[in-house]
């Protein structure tokens, strides 16, 4: 979901001067850094039926926790992605203009002249999310067979004492990053 979000952003900061893009890149830059748990209190603030969005019901559900997951992988992903593209040769759009491509063309070839940072950006805001505890807990609530997730259930069983079923739980998580980052691993090794 965030990627959706993250690579037409970077891509317009990273090709595009417009009034305000240095702010909205120190913003990226500071919420790069944001603690998680300042995240899942903005969010759980929108939600909570006191806040805003409180009405449609999303606290304690999944839909909260990608939420929370998405703005805590948005300012990254951006970020990196911006970095990406800003060092991609700037006379690329125009060329290809002048070759008569349409704007999707020139969003899909700059794409692939970044492909390798890209993934990159894409695969650290995997890694930023996928071993989130804080947001999911306070979003989710850790319900059982409906918000709790592999490192909500990994926080419980170890406060059980269950370390054996939290280690189990580990390896998951850990097979898991290992087949994403593998997957790209393949991708990136077929342009080189």
């Amino acid at each position: 979901m965030s990627s959706f979000i993250s690579l037409p952003l970077g891509v317009l900061l990273g090709f595009k001067n417009f009034p305000g893009r240095r702010t909205i890149i120190i913003i990226l830059n500071t919420m790069m850094s944001l603690p998680t748990v300042v995240i899942g209190l903005l969010v759980y603030s929108l939600v909570s039926r006191s806040g805003p969005l409180g009405g449609m019901g999303l606290l304690f559900s999944r839909a909260a926790i990608i939420i929370g997951q998405t703005l805590l992988s948005l300012p990254i992903i951006i970020s990196l992605v911006y970095g990406a593209i800003s060092r991609i040769d700037r006379r690329l759009p125009e060329t290809l203009t002048t070759l008569g491509a349409q704007p999707g063309d020139i969003f899909i070839m700059t794409l692939k002249e970044g492909k390798i940072a890209i993934l990159s950006a894409l695969l650290a805001g995997f890694g930023r999310v996928i071993g989130e505890v804080g947001v999911s807990m306070m979003l989710g609530g850790n319900i059982r067979w409906y918000t709790r997730t592999l490192t909500t259930a990994i926080a419980l069983e170890t406060s059980k004492g269950e370390f054996e079923l939290a280690l189990a739980l580990g390896l998951i998580l850990l097979v898991i990053s290992f087949a994403v980052n593998l997957s790209l691993h393949w991708l990136v090794k077929d342009e080189r």
